[in-house]
């Protein structure tokens, strides 16, 4: 069996990890730990392994941008909320 243990930071671990779970294997679990996002891979092969990594990171880059441009819509969406007025 061959392994690999990915860790990431994250500024939202955990929107990180619910985004890319849905994408995991049977051979592969997320976790988080403080503000990381631990994923453990397991396969059969290296070439098993090797790929399964890559689309891994994949996955992990369009989340983490997702994530980070969610982030960035709550603080704006929070920061006019802040500024407006109630009605009168």
């Amino acid at each position: 069996m061959r392994r690999a243990t990915i860790r990431t930071e994250h500024d939202d671990p955990e929107l990180v990890a619910s985004a890319i779970a849905p994408d995991n294997t049977a051979e592969m679990a997320t976790d988080v730990d403080g503000d990381v996002v631990v994923t453990r891979i397991e396969r059969e092969t290296t070439g098993g392994l090797h790929s399964t990594v890559d689309d891994y990171v994949v996955n992990l880059d369009v989340a983490t941008t997702v994530a980070q441009h969610a982030r960035t819509q709550i603080d704006a969406d929070e920061a006019s909320s802040d500024t407006h007025e109630p009605d009168q």
